[in-house]
């Protein structure tokens, strides 16, 4: 069952964020199963793959991309090609019979993600922690999203943060997540958060955080689970 985010798991809006372009869903899980890699597509996952096949590219609305991208785009960050909102990606990848599989908690950030048209991270909390701050990237920063080690650039990109030595430093984004915090097979809770465009209703967003905090209970055995909109 889900339950309110206790305090100890927080999202800080960063006060540069004016007008803030998001709201956004912090949804957490604790004593989850330990993450085994996934070789069977399990059955939520290929309900909702094949009802986005049956209605096709239009699953995710125009004005819903518009939104979404409308959140990203900010000074020299442009939310096009390699640089499209993640719940794109996974739109083309379900449509293409090319819907990765990963691990349990991930694969639920995946099919929420794909189902609601919104982005989402999800994060290790031994590595990531419970406190994030939300912020633009300065210039400069970048981090490796992959095992290949190629990064990406974070100038202006709308970014997830950890706390780590009193500095924030970025761990995460609507479009590709940073390897230091990605979940692994030690991993036993984790924190994640669904990026909404600003105008998008909060009933909506709550709902989708909701749906999100159950399926970790039912889908990767966590014993608590919770989430809460900020923004």
């Amino acid at each position: 069952m889900s339950v309110p985010a206790p305090p100890a798991y927080e999202l800080t809006l960063d006060p540069s964020l004016s007008p803030r372009p998001v709201i956004a869903a912090l949804i957490w899980a604790e004593s989850i199963d330990p993450p085994r890699a996934t070789d069977r597509a399990p059955e939520y996952l290929t309900e909702v793959v094949g009802r986005v096949r049956a209605v096709g590219e239009s699953w995710i609305s125009e004005d819903m991309r518009r939104r979404v991208r409308g959140t990203l785009r900010y000074g020299k960050y442009k939310p096009s090609g390699r640089g499209k909102p993640a719940s794109e990606f996974l739109l083309r990848a379900a449509l293409h019979d090319e819907f990765p599989l990963v691990c349990p908690p991930v694969d639920v950030n995946n099919a929420v993600s794909l189902e609601s048209g919104l982005p989402g991270s999800i994060f290790d909390v031994g590595l990531s922690g419970c406190r994030l701050l939300m912020r633009r990237g300065a210039e400069g920063e970048e981090y490796t999203f992959n095992s290949a080690g190629q990064s990406i650039d974070l100038q202006d990109l709308l970014l997830v943060c950890r706390l780590r030595q009193d500095m924030w430093e970025p761990c995460g984004n609507p479009v590709k997540d940073s390897m230091a915090t990605k979940i692994q097979p030690e991993t036993r809770d984790v924190v994640a958060v669904l990026y909404a465009p600003a105008d998008e209703p909060r009933d909506a967003v709550c709902g989708w955080a909701e749906r999100y905090a159950a399926m970790l209970i039912e889908h990767c055995g966590a014993v608590h689970s919770g989430y809460a909109v900020v923004g």
